[in-house]
Formats: C-alpha cells, sequence, structure tokens
C-alpha cells in the first residue's frame, strides 16, 4: 500500500486509470482506495477465475483492458469446468471492455461474440498502439526484442506478440468488415463509449457543440482521408512542429 499511496499522492490527479490483476494479494485494497481518486481500476494480465473477478467487481473494477488477451478462459479445475475472466466478465451486464480489434489479437469471430454479448455501450475498441506505430512493415527494434511483421509487432524470435500497431481507423475497418459490426455500432465503439468510460464526455465522444472537434474522416472504403484536431485539419509533421 505505501507504493500506490504515495505515487497517488505525489500524482495529484495526473493518473487517470490503472490496472490490476485481482487473484493478487491487495488488489482489492488497492482497487478500492484508488477508486477514491476518481482512477478508472480495471482488470488485465489476468490468471483470475470467477470468484477473484466478481469481487473485483464488487471493490470498484469496472474494466476489462485488452480482452481476450492475457486473460484466463473457461479451464478444469480437478475434474470440473469452472469460468475463467472471459465468461465471467461477459456475464457481468455493467462491466466494460476494451478489445485491440486489429484482426490478429483477437479472431473476428471473437470480437463478434463479444459484440453480440456487450453491445455498442459496454464495448470499447482500443488500438493499444506501441511505439512502434506507423513504422515500415520490416521495421526491427534497434534492441532486438521486437520486429513490426505481418501488420503486429512481434517478439524478435517471433514466439509472441509484442503488442500492437494498429491504429483506430484500421480498427473500425476490422470491425465492419471483417466483423460484421455496423460501421454506426463501430464508430461508436471507437468514440462514444470509450470517452464515457474515461469520464470525458463533456469534451470527446462526439461530435457537439463546445466539444474538442478531433475527427478522422474515412472514405467509402474506410480508409484515412483526412484528421482534424480540435477543428483544424492537420498532417503529421504540423501536428508535432
Amino acid at each position: 500500500p505505501e507504493e500506490y499511496t504515495k505515487i497517488m499522492e505525489r500524482g495529484k490527479g495526473i493518473i487517470k486509470r490503472w490496472d490490476a490483476a485481482p487473484e493478487i494479494e491487495g488488489t482489492l485494497d488497492f482497487g478500492r482506495y484508488v477508486k477514491e481518486f476518481g482512477v478508472v481500476t480495471a482488470i488485465a494480465h489476468t490468471e483470475a477465475g470467477e470468484p477473484e473477478i466478481k469481487a473485483a467487481w464488487e471493490h470498484g473494477y469496472t474494466l476489462a483492458t485488452h480482452f481476450y488477451n492475457a486473460m484466463k478462459v473457461s479451464h478444469k479445475k480437478g475434474v470440473y469446468k469452472v469460468p475463467g475472466a472471459v465468461e465471467t466478465i461477459l456475464d457481468l451486464p455493467d462491466f466494460d471492455i476494451e478489445v485491440i480489434c486489429d484482426g490478429i489479437h483477437v479472431p473476428p469471430l471473437m470480437v463478434n461474440l463479444a459484440y453480440k454479448v456487450k453491445g455498442r455501450e459496454r464495448m470499447a475498441l482500443t488500438t493499444d498502439a506501441l511505439l512502434y506505430t506507423g513504422t515500415p512493415a520490416d521495421f526491427k527494434d534497434p534492441t532486438g526484442h521486437a520486429i513490426v511483421e505481418d501488420g503486429v509487432c512481434k517478439l524478435s524470435d517471433r514466439s509472441a506478440l509484442a503488442g500492437s500497431v494498429a491504429t483506430m481507423d484500421r480498427l473500425i475497418r476490422t470491425a465492419v468488415q471483417q466483423c460484421d459490426i455496423p460501421l454506426i455500432d463501430a464508430v461508436y465503439m471507437a468514440s462514444t463509449t470509450p470517452a464515457r468510460i474515461m469520464g470525458i464526455t463533456d469534451t470527446k465522444g462526439a461530435i457537439e457543440a463546445g466539444k474538442d472537434a478531433d475527427i478522422l474522416f474515412l472514405d467509402e472504403e474506410l480508409q484515412l482521408h483526412f484528421v482534424m484536431h480540435r477543428g483544424r485539419v492537420v498532417r503529421g509533421e504540423e501536428y508535432w512542429a
């Protein structure tokens, strides 16, 4: 506790979200504590089963980070089959989920299943993108730890995925073209739902008077046409200048 209490005290409102695995000792008290500061508490990288997930829910955890990935599914305990984190979270109607809808981290069928259960109000699309996003298709990390290949970042030995290099326009294309999700719902899950989860609907999540006009303009093929940031059309070099 002394570690996270110190961080929260020094953070002074900077921390907006914090993830944890609920099976780890002390996680429930941690969740209850940071929730008092308005922090969104999420479940991630977890081996938890039904009891731990439900306990986390009761202690203020409301979101599943990159749902399906690094998350335990139904498994055998002794001779009996028991629910994992995935099934338990799907069964909790008010539990929000994020999905890396890049067509690689989660198969389209599983994305569609989560969408059918949670709907656009409780499911958000997330890029979970690493710093390698935007690098060439054959990029190799100078440290030798990772490579970009087949539209995703992998460990250099190709033993596992290292993370996403997806952008939000790609998530929308994948949701619509591969996962059979209506465009209006895909856009909603990429904007309105995440804004609501993070408590920033006063400035984000919809095109309305008084809100930040941060908008992606896509063509009929859902390819990126141009970007608007706070009402101004920008190019990458202009934005970072």
